[in-house]
């Protein structure tokens, strides 16, 4: 299973409500995801968002944060932006000169898929290198409006769009 390098893109800015926190050691990802877990359980985040938008939300929090403990390393900081259509989930490490790598041809068996499966459940994804920090992101559709910077024009009288 081939696939294109992580993109080198900026993370992008998204309006909303700011969660972040520390992940001193992996220990930490299982309590930070539990609190996560309770943030959009919250009922005005319920009413705008899918079961299974916010199940992929976690996991590929989980997915990020394993990362960026795994093989980023020094303080690893989590950020979670809850916008009207979705999250913007950014981790990072002070690991800027290594670029996350989607693992290739590899048995699933053997793991490192993660960034196969942030790549399936997200509407966009990259990484970019800041002074000292490295910032691997995922936007993260809340499963009823696309989440988009513009909006999809409608069609003309006259004019059919097939799916």
């Amino acid at each position: 299973m081939g696939q294109e390098p992580w993109p080198h893109a900026p993370v992008p800015s998204l309006a909303g409500d700011v969660w972040h926190w520390q992940l001193e050691a992996m220990h930490v990802v299982s309590r930070v995801r539990a609190d996560l877990r309770a943030r959009v359980a919250h009922p005005s985040v319920c009413s705008t968002s899918t079961d299974d938008a916010r199940d992929g939300l976690l996991l590929v929090f989980e997915e990020l944060a394993s990362n960026a403990l795994r093989h980023g390393g020094g303080a690893v900081r989590a950020l979670v932006v809850a916008g009207t259509d979705g999250w913007l989930l950014d981790l990072s490490d002070e690991a800027p000169d290594r670029p996350p790598v989607p693992a290739v041809d590899r048995d699933p068996a053997l793991g490192g898929m993660g960034l196969h499966l942030v790549a399936q459940l997200s509407t966009d994804y990259g990484w970019e290198s800041r002074p000292g920090r490295k910032h691997v992101w995922a936007m993260l559709p809340n499963g009823l409006a696309p989440l988009e910077t513009g909006s999809v024009p409608e069609p003309r009288a006259g004019e059919h769009h097939r799916d």
